[in-house]
């Protein structure tokens, strides 16, 4: 046996480097798709923020709009009993 051999990696090495490796390259995905969901789940609060602020403008406008209709349907009734 030589000095080489002795220091030469051996195939289990090889495939334990390898293996080492692919964990490393799927870490770094999984890290960046977990940056990526962060980012999306900001974004989906972001939209949540501005849909509830449009349900409450889009409510506010149809109580007003139904306020108004119900005075004016007051008005009737009342023109309409003081004609009988």
């Amino acid at each position: 046996m030589n000095a080489y051999s002795a220091n030469a990696p051996t195939n289990a090495t090889q495939t334990k480097h390898r293996l080492y490796s692919q964990l490393s390259a799927s870490l770094s995905r999984m890290s960046r798709a977990i940056g990526q969901t962060a980012e999306l789940c900001d974004q989906l609060q972001v939209d949540l923020l501005a849909m509830r602020t449009f349900a409450g403008l889009d409510a506010a406008k149809l109580m007003t709009v139904a306020a108004k209709l119900n005075s004016e349907g007051d008005a009737d009734e009342s023109v309409d009993k003081s004609a009988e």
